[in-house]
Formats: C-alpha cells, sequence, structure tokens
C-alpha cells in the first residue's frame, strides 16, 4: 500500500472520528433538551419538590450542561456509559442485553436484502430496456415510496390478522428452534427488506450501466468478450467501489429502519430499549443507544468510502 493510499485512509479515519465528537455533542444538547424531567419521571407526579431537587442533586442534572457533557465524554471515551436513571443498572448491562438481537436481526437482513439486491440490480442492469428491467424499476419506485412503518403495518394485517401464518408480535428471547426463529424473525425481515433491497438495487442497476456504457467496454467488446464474462470480469470490477457505497447506505439507512420495527413488532433490540427510554426521560440510556447508532452509521458509510478508494487503480497506485 503506497504511502498516498497509507494518508487517504487515515484523513478519512480522521474525519470519522472528529464526526464522531460532533455529534456527540449534538446528541448530548438535544437530550438536555428534552421536555420533561428525569427525576419527576422516576418518583412521580406525587413527590414533593424537597425529594425532587434532591434526587436531581444525586443525579447531576443540577451542573451545567457544558460541565455534564464533559464528565460523560470523559466516561464514554473510556466506554462507561453511565447509570440508568430509572432501573439504577448500568447502561452497559443493559445493552448487553439488547445489543445481541438487534445485531442478530441485521444480520439475518443484511445476509438476504445484499444477495437478492446485487443479483437483481445485475440482471436489470443487463437486460435494460427489457420488460425485466421495466418491472424492476417501477417495483423499487413503488417500496421506496412507502415507509417502513406502512409495510410493517401492512405485514401484520396481511400475514397475522387475515392469514393468521406468522405472530403480530416477534419474541427473540423464545428462541429454541429453527422454525421459532423464522416465525420470530420473518415480519421484521420481510419490512426492513423491502426498503434496503429496493435501494441497493436502484444503485447497484445504476453503477453497472454506467460502467457498461463506458469506452473502454466497447473495447472488451471488440476483443470478443461477451456475455457474463463482459459484465462480471471486466464492468463488475469497476463498478465495486459505488455498489459498495450503495450497500453501506442502505445498512446504515437501516439503522433508522430498525427504531420503526422493534417497535411495532415489540422486538427486544436496542431500539426499542431507546424509545422506552426517551418516554421514561432516562437520559444516559438515550445517549448510549443514540451515540451506537451514529457509531454504526460513520463505521458503514467509511468502510464504504474506504472501499471506493481501494477498488480505485488511480488511487491504489499513485505515489
Amino acid at each position: 500500500m503506497s504511502a498516498f493510499l497509507l494518508r487517504l485512509v487515515a484523513r478519512r479515519v480522521g474525519l470519522a472520528l472528529l464526526s464522531l465528537l460532533l455529534v456527540s455533542a449534538m446528541v448530548f444538547a438535544i437530550t438536555a433538551v428534552l421536555p420533561g424531567d428525569a427525576a419527576t419521571e422516576q418518583l412521580g407526579q406525587d413527590a414533593t419538590p424537597e425529594a425532587v431537587a434532591a434526587l436531581r442533586e444525586q443525579l447531576g442534572l443540577g451542573q451545567s450542561v457544558p460541565v455534564r457533557y464533559a464528565h460523560w465524554l470523559g466516561r464514554l471515551v473510556q466506554g462507561d456509559f453511565g447509570r440508568s436513571m430509572v432501573s439504577d443498572a448500568t447502561v452497559s448491562e443493559l445493552l448487553s442485553s439488547r445489543l445481541p438481537n438487534s445485531l442478530r436481526l441485521a444480520a439475518v437482513t443484511a445476509a438476504i436484502s445484499i444477495p437478492l439486491a446485487l443479483v437483481l440490480g445485475i440482471l436489470a442492469a443487463v437486460r435494460r430496456g427489457s420488460w425485466f428491467d421495466r418491472a424492476v424499476s417501477m417495483g423499487t419506485v413503488a417500496i421506496v415510496s412507502v415507509p417502513e412503518f406502512l409495510v410493517a403495518t401492512i405485514a401484520v394485517l396481511v400475514f397475522a390478522v387475515h392469514l393468521r401464518w406468522l405472530p403480530a408480535l416477534s419474541y427473540a428471547s423464545d428462541i429454541s428452534s429453527l422454525g421459532q426463529m423464522l416465525r420470530a424473525f420473518a415480519m421484521p425481515v420481510l419490512t426492513l427488506c423491502c426498503v434496503t433491497v429496493a435501494q441497493m438495487l436502484r444503485m447497484t442497476r445504476a453503477a453497472l450501466i454506467d460502467q457498461l456504457e463506458a469506452p473502454y467496454i466497447e473495447m472488451v467488446r471488440l476483443k470478443g468478450a461477451t456475455g457474463a464474462r463482459l459484465v462480471l470480469a471486466h464492468a463488475l470490477p469497476n463498478a465495486i467501489g459505488p455498489i459498495a457505497n450503495a450497500v453501506a447506505l442502505s445498512m446504515s439507512y437501516l439503522l433508522g429502519g430498525v427504531i420503526v420495527v422493534e417497535t411495532i413488532f415489540n422486538y427486544p433490540g436496542v431500539s426499542k430499549l431507546m424509545v422506552d427510554g426517551v418516554a421514561q426521560r432516562d437520559i444516559p440510556l438515550v445517549q448510549a443507544c443514540t451515540m451506537i447508532f451514529c457509531a454504526g452509521y460513520l463505521v458503514l458509510v467509511m468502510l464504504a468510502d474506504l472501499c471506493g478508494i481501494l477498488a480505485n487503480p488511480r488511487l491504489r497506485h499513485r505515489r
């Protein structure tokens, strides 16, 4: 790897860390001005002002926002997310019980959506202008136009209410066999795949068509390369950068879609935990969950950027 490429990669990593620092300041500022009060939520509306004031002092809510941010950031860098204001358990313990469920849901969705989107996108690009391409394009536009909560609601009405094939709620803790796993993940994965597949498919198709219309492809055709060899050996490697960006953006979009899906299906993941934390004004829990989502988004975008850099021969061999 050349020195120029190492500097480029280091610059991308540094920008990602700087972005994460700015995001942490924004997250803390937004959670600091949330309506409501954690002490009142914890003690109830009938608590005396003296009890509320004492609890606010115990929780450190009486300090200024910059001081609280500095203390919180220092603990965050050390891996300490603080304690929950509601359950008094450490935020790390709460996250450790929910994070595997969210990662499992994201992994199953990615394992299904990425290959499906890539195959359909490549076929649509190769057969551009055909009935297959038109049908896929219209289907993706229609799916992208529908928000996740509506897809989830329709899925519940069709598969849970009318057909009664699947449960309306998803309980990841009850999985003990393959059949139970399929029933638990079918509805959330179906909802998430609808949007992620459509987005990746469109961007994969556009990136591959751009390469197939490039001048070097005409030269490859004149040399006798046709069919799968033309696409897989020549056009597809040069489209890896844009396709990697498409996959990363779709997977980062999956992080936002998970919030809606976990809430609707009552799936015990980090997103559901964050929604409950917002309702209970559990500020340390909300801050930790938000930072996890932001860090995941930045990591995915950075990996896509690095894939684009490494896939570019002009950058890879530059001194």
